[in-house]
């Protein structure tokens, strides 16, 4: 007999909690035995409320499973072993490849089009942690004078724009006209300026967002940009970063003892939630 209950107890075989289709995980870590939903159900996420409502609540208590130095309140397994398949230490999964750096092709990363589409599931995955990494964003007390480095396409320009006076900076080609047209459609204005992540700050900033940028840097260029973004900031600013997990390590390094009022969490398994204020 298949087991209904809905939380991740156990990573046998289960009932689909929306459809009732029986479902055995390949390990205990994945998606489904988290979320008690099919393959199929977890795909369907974005089309129907309680589908999504499972597929966030599964993500965020995984997440909280990898959560260094924390215990999530229930695991996928009796043993409370991670047994995920690739998982390296830290149980920090990067599948996420680092953004694009052409317009075209990173709007289809940040939509898991084309080349970057991975399947119903993973694809859906992503798309909830995006919801809960703007969610977060939105949350954040933003005001004054907003810095977006490497503002890309204006994925995230929308919403800072509502939220202060935001200057957008990319060096790259055809991407701060893609975050003009994005604004524009909103009937937003920000300052836009073709300028390279390393360029001297000018003026004080009471915000910098640095949005996948760490990613897509090599190891030992992360410390320079964190300093440059930290140079844009006034006293008391705040720094945000939104980031595949592979920079993790970085940030911890990073904000640890140099800034105040460090938070740092998951959004998943692929995306990296923090913020801090400088002292």
């Amino acid at each position: 007999m298949s087991d209904r209950s809905p939380g991740p107890g156990r990573a046998g075989r289960f009932d689909c909690l929306w459809c009732g289709r029986p479902w055995q995980p390949g390990t205990p870590d994945d998606l489904e035995a988290w979320a008690r939903l099919c393959p199929d159900c977890l795909g369907r996420a974005g089309e129907n409320a309680f589908l999504r409502f499972r597929l966030r609540r599964a993500l965020e208590e995984r997440a909280q499973a990898r959560q260094p130095g924390r215990r999530a309140a229930r695991r996928p397994d009796d043993a409370g072993e991670e047994r995920a398949a690739g998982s390296p230490p830290g149980g920090l999964l990067a599948a996420a490849a680092p953004p694009p750096e052409e317009p075209a092709a990173l709007e289809d990363w940040y939509l898991r089009r084309g080349r970057f589409a991975a399947g119903p599931v993973p694809d859906a995955a992503w798309a909830a942690e995006l919801d809960a990494a703007v969610d977060w964003l939105d949350r954040l007390p933003l005001a004054g004078r907003i810095v977006e480095l490497r503002a890309g396409i204006g994925f995230w320009s929308v919403l800072l724009a509502t939220r202060g006076e935001l200057t957008a900076i990319d060096e790259r080609p055809g991407m701060l006209e893609a975050a003009r047209a994005r604004l524009v459609a909103h009937r937003l204005r920000a300052h836009l300026h073709p300028r390279r992540l390393l360029d001297e700050a000018e003026g004080a900033a009471d915000a910098v967002v640095l949005p996948f940028v760490l990613g897509s840097l090599g190891p030992t260029e992360r410390p320079a940009a964190l300093e440059r973004a930290l140079s844009w900031l006034a006293p008391g600013g705040r720094l945000v970063v939104i980031d595949v997990a592979a920079a993790a390590g970085d940030l911890a390094v990073a904000l640890g003892g140099r800034l105040s009022s460090v938070e740092a969490r998951m959004a998943g398994r692929e995306i990296v939630l923090a913020t801090a204020l400088t002292r």
